[in-house]
């Protein structure tokens, strides 16, 4: 596995919210906070939303979303952040027991309505690394800047 994915990888496995941007039909942007799980086989991104919900509405109206993850710190040499660029669907079974098994008093609260973002880019700034160190995944390449 490149280095860049297992960074990514390892970065997302270190965290459980993520922020996720919609906008809507009159192209006013909008963000949610919502705990996820990554299914790393698949490499999609697991989260719940009530369909009811304003960016649940989006994203049945458009597919096209961005999300981040981020390490929150003062301290500039520990500065990490993930920003993903995909789209969003409903999820099936297998997503709703990658979530379950993310977490499982999620199974408790009845009825889920389960949804999965699928990346098609990802740039993760890490300056552990070195100082503004950026890696990027497309999903047909790899590269470091």
């Amino acid at each position: 596995m490149a280095e860049t994915e297992t960074a990514i990888e390892r970065f997302i496995g270190r965290h459980h919210v993520m922020t996720l941007a919609t906008v809507s039909a009159d192209g006013l942007p909008y963000c949610a906070n919502l705990f996820y799980a990554y299914d790393r086989k698949r490499n999609v991104f697991v989260f719940t939303s009530d369909g009811t919900t304003r960016h649940a509405r989006e994203m049945e109206a458009d597919s096209r979303v961005a999300a981040s993850i981020v390490l929150e710190t003062r301290i500039v040499g520990k500065v990490q952040g993930l920003q993903i660029c995909g789209t969003v669907g409903r999820g099936d079974k297998d997503d709703y027991m990658t979530y379950v098994k993310r977490f499982p008093y999620a199974a408790a609260v009845g009825k889920l309505e389960i949804w999965r973002l699928t990346p098609d880019f990802m740039k993760l700034t890490d300056n552990t690394l070195g100082f503004g160190k950026k890696l990027t995944w497309t999903r047909n390449s790899t590269s470091e800047q």
